[in-house]
């Protein structure tokens, strides 16, 4: 298996208003991603709307980035579900399209305790032979991972990476202490990804990176150089894309983002709205800017 390292841009799902995926529009943003200098391509997550597609529009939004893809990164897909054995067959059937990794998610509705949440992650990972990175939100999900859950599912093969929204770094840190040798830890839109870099981590994972793909590997190049001031100093530019994500709608920001830059993708999906003028008109001034 190889190693999952660096820029992963969380792609969007572009769908018209009768729920058909935009495939041609999708396959392009893949192409201009890699060829921009992406190291990997992560489908159906926030950003993707995972929570407003049904069955089918997910596989066919899979299909299309991994055909789309080539195999020239690696490709990994969202699961997420309240049922284990829908997450299993899930990942089994991206799986057989060919994708490279599993991004597992746990939904809940009643509450669950640790070893039940334990035996939803080992169960993808015992159902799939790709590498699985956990992902945990706890300004989202009702059910959030412990660092001694984390630490016990580190020693699971196939669960090699973990992807950590909780804008604490000391828990970054805290994971990385744990669990060194075993995971990895990428950043996600909410951390500043110099500073996990800085710390251990091997690259971030977020919806950003689909707006300023070239720029992002550019952090991404100079964090493993260890040339920090010119990371920091990038940085403090790049970090104001995650400004104006914090206070707007993810999807409706991203979608906004590539429609300016000529990528017809649509709105984001109801119930969910789009940008407004003046919003709208704020990103594409701060995009201009980093341009």
């Amino acid at each position: 298996m190889s190693k999952f390292e660096g820029v992963f841009p969380y792609i969007v799902s572009p769908v018209d208003s009768d729920g058909t995926i935009r495939h041609h529009v999708l396959s392009r943003l893949c192409d201009d991603l890699i060829a921009k200098g992406v190291h990997g391509l992560a489908a159906l997550g926030s950003t993707g709307e995972f929570a407003y597609l049904n069955r089918s529009q997910k596989i066919d939004v899979v299909r299309t980035v991994v055909e789309a893809t080539a195999k020239r990164v690696p490709v990994i897909a969202g699961v997420s579900s309240t049922s284990t054995a829908d997450a299993i067959d899930t990942a089994r059937t991206y799986e057989k399209l060919g994708v490279d990794g599993i991004i597992a998610v746990i939904d809940s509705y009643f509450p669950l305790t640790a070893p039940q949440i334990e035996g939803y992650f080992r169960a993808i990972a015992d159902a799939v032979g790709v590498p699985v990175v956990i992902y945990t939100n706890p300004s989202f999900q009702r059910t959030d991972l412990s660092l001694e859950l984390i630490e016990r599912l580190a020693d699971h093969d196939r669960i090699r990476y973990i992807k950590d929204a909780s804008s604490n770094t000391g828990r970054l840190l805290s994971i990385l202490e744990r669990c060194r040798g075993k995971i990895d830890v990428f950043a996600a839109s909410s951390h500043i990804p110099a500073a996990v870099m800085l710390i251990g981590g091997c690259g971030w994972m977020a919806g950003p990176a689909c707006l300023i793909p070239e720029q992002c590997v550019r952090l991404f190049d100079l964090c493993k150089a260890k040339e920090w001031e010119r990371a920091l100093a990038l940085q403090g530019k790049l970090w104001r894309v995650n400004e104006v994500f914090n206070r707007y709608n993810l999807a409706a920001c991203v979608k906004a983002g590539l429609a300016i830059q000529g990528y017809d993708v649509g709105d984001p999906i109801p119930p969910q709205s789009p940008m407004g003028a003046a919003e709208r008109g704020e990103l594409e001034s701060l995009l201009s800017d980093l341009a």
